[in-house]
Order: C-alpha cells, then structure tokens, then sequence
C-alpha cells in the first residue's frame, strides 16, 4: 500500500507549486497512474509545471521519507509465497522507478518473491502499457494466454486489455469494483487469498 507516501508527496509538490492542495478523496485519484497524467491531465498543468511538479514530487517520495510510508496489504506475502511454490513467474509492472521500487521490496523483505522489475523510465515506457510490454519482452514471455495481470486501478487492466491479457482487479486497494469492471477485469478479487484461488486454477 505506497498510497500514504504518494499522496504525501503529492501534497508537498501541489504546495510547492502554489497551488491548492486537493482533499485526501481527490488524492486517492493519483496512487497508480503516471505521474504525467496526474499532473497533466487530471490537474491540467502545462508541460513544464508538470515537469517541475514532478521533480517535487520525487523530492518528497525519495529524499524526504515518503518511499517509507507504505505498508505490505495483509495476505500478500502468503500470496507471493504460495505461487513461487506453485512455480509461478512474478514479475512486477510499476510506474514508479526502479531504485525505488527495489527499496520498498528489500525493505519489506519481498524482492526474493520476483523475477524480474519493469519500471517506468519516463522516455520510451511512460504508460503501463508500455511498461507491461517492456515486461513481457524483457521477461522472455510469449505466451500471455497463460499470463494475467494483477493490479487495483484501471490502468492495470486497460494496460492488460492493450496487449490482450487477462487481468485480476483487486478490491483491496485504491480502485472500486465499477472501475476495475468498466475497465474490463477479467476477474475481481476482494482479497489476496482470492488472487491465489483464480491463478493457481489456470
């Protein structure tokens, strides 16, 4: 759950930027999509004030302890365990950056759970799609009928819908049952133990 941590840095780049900081319902809006299209198109600053929010953004999250403000969801360290016993591939698509994402994994002792990390780079993998592309090209997977994509918002699952994989929306995070059903979820799962039931039934 980085949702803490996000929405804190979000706090202290809309501040830094003199502009008005959202309520916490608003800023929930911004835990999974690219910093890019928060900033830009859900605020609607101009490229170079997203460039700039970002920057403070990243100020927050990775220098000011923000990177530290998450929790592991209850269930998923069992979750992770039990589909590695099942020799199931976990590879994780994330908007975030890379050096950030591994702190998180080794700070919560989850890294020996994954096989590969595809973060975003901000150049040519700025959507999940892109990312989820980059994922299964470098994670040498061709076969994405025996693939699926777990995430909580929409763009998990658009990104998987984008390259014709089925996805798993979970309840347990920052998007609803509409939005993850109106975006296409193959399956909804309330809770990690849910996850395990749908991928070990493939």
């Amino acid at each position: 759950d980085s949702g803490p941590g996000v929405m804190n840095g979000f706090r202290y780049a809309i501040s830094k930027m003199g502009r008005e900081v959202p309520g916490s319902e608003m800023l929930k809006l911004f835990v999974g999509p690219p910093l890019t299209e928060s900033f830009g198109t859900i605020l609607g600053y101009s490229p170079d004030d997203t460039k700039r929010a970002i920057e403070l953004y990243r100020e927050y999250y990775n220098e000011k302890g923000g990177i530290t403000e998450n929790s592991v969801y209850p269930g998923v360290k069992e979750l992770l365990s039990a589909l590695k016993a099942h020799g199931k591939r976990l590879i994780i698509v994330t908007s975030k950056k890379s050096n950030g994402t591994e702190f998180v994994l080794n700070h919560f002792g989850l890294m020996e759970y994954f096989d590969f990390i595809a973060s975003a780079d901000d150049i040519t993998r700025n959507t999940k799609a892109e990312v989820l592309n980059y994922a299964l090209s470098q994670g040498g997977i061709d076969d994405i009928k025996n693939t699926v994509m777990t995430g909580d918002r929409k763009y998990d699952v658009l990104a998987a819908g984008a390259v014709g994989m089925d996805s798993i929306g979970v309840l347990y995070g920052y998007g609803d049952r509409k939005e993850l059903t109106e975006a296409g979820a193959t399956y909804v799962a309330e809770t990690p133990a849910d996850v395990q039931k749908i991928i070990l039934s493939f």
